[in-house]
């Protein structure tokens, strides 16, 4: 197994890439249904909370998912936005500015290290991101913080990429159809280029892994919105008991 990237590494690399994820027709190009999953989340949000007032927005990017809300939403919602990379936030925050007369305020660095305030958030979206957690502490450490900065009634939503289980079938649905996905895209070498980094950067849980891990660290009412392949997302949401 390779040695895992350092959020250093992992800075750098998307520095380099916001041209790339300002792209709201197709989000995150490797991702399946990746602009799928951005309407998908964000009408679910905008009918679920039709009074919106707070976002928190981890490994924001270039902020598409927040901008598609915004198009949607006739509150006008504080949207906090963290993310390693500065450049991805100052792209972010300028989309996002023009379109609401809340805060719109940024944080450099990692969610799970970040001081942020408990039980301030209705929303919380998560994508792409959670595949950069290592080991199962790190994991269970960070689904609890998350459950502590939302509100009562508060949701997490999250678009990410998952493992399987089972070897075999991870061989299948992994190497061999996400690798057809990605051959497709483009060709063979942008294929190895991301399994390559994936290697480097990620250690995704499967999808049972994390619907049961919400539910331990005290989420309720945890669905699965989507999956194809590799790639799902699911809500889940904190009691409205204080």
């Amino acid at each position: 197994m390779h040695k895992k990237s350092t959020l250093i590494e992992i800075e750098e690399r998307f520095n380099k890439d916001v041209a790339r994820f300002s792209n709201l027709n197709t989000g995150q190009a490797t991702m399946l249904d990746a602009a799928f999953n951005m309407e998908l989340i964000t009408d679910c949000i905008n009918q679920i909370y039709p009074n919106l007032s707070s976002v928190l927005d981890i490994g924001c990017g270039a902020g598409n998912y927040d901008v598609k809300l915004l198009m949607q939403v006739k509150s006008n919602p504080n949207v906090h936005l963290l993310d390693l990379s500065q450049p991805m936030l100052d792209k972010a925050k300028e989309r996002i500015d023009p379109m609401t007369t809340g805060e719109v305020k940024t944080f450099k660095g990692d969610f799970r290290t970040t001081k942020l305030e408990e039980d301030s958030y209705d929303v919380i979206i998560a994508t792409a991101v959670l595949h950069h957690l290592r080991d199962d502490h790190d994991w269970e450490t960070a689904f609890r913080k998350l459950h502590s900065l939302l509100k009562p009634g508060g949701s997490i939503w999250i678009f990410d990429l998952i493992q399987q289980e089972n070897e075999i079938l991870q061989e299948i649905i992994y190497r061999q159809r996400y690798g057809n996905f990605l051959t497709q895209l483009k060709d063979e070498d942008y294929r190895d280029q991301v399994f390559e980094y994936i290697e480097q950067e990620d250690s995704p849980r499967s999808l049972v892994y994390q619907l049961q891990l919400l539910e331990r660290v005290g989420f309720q009412q945890v669905d699965l919105l989507h999956k194809n392949l590799c790639m799902a997302s699911f809500v889940a949401s904190k009691s409205t008991r204080t």
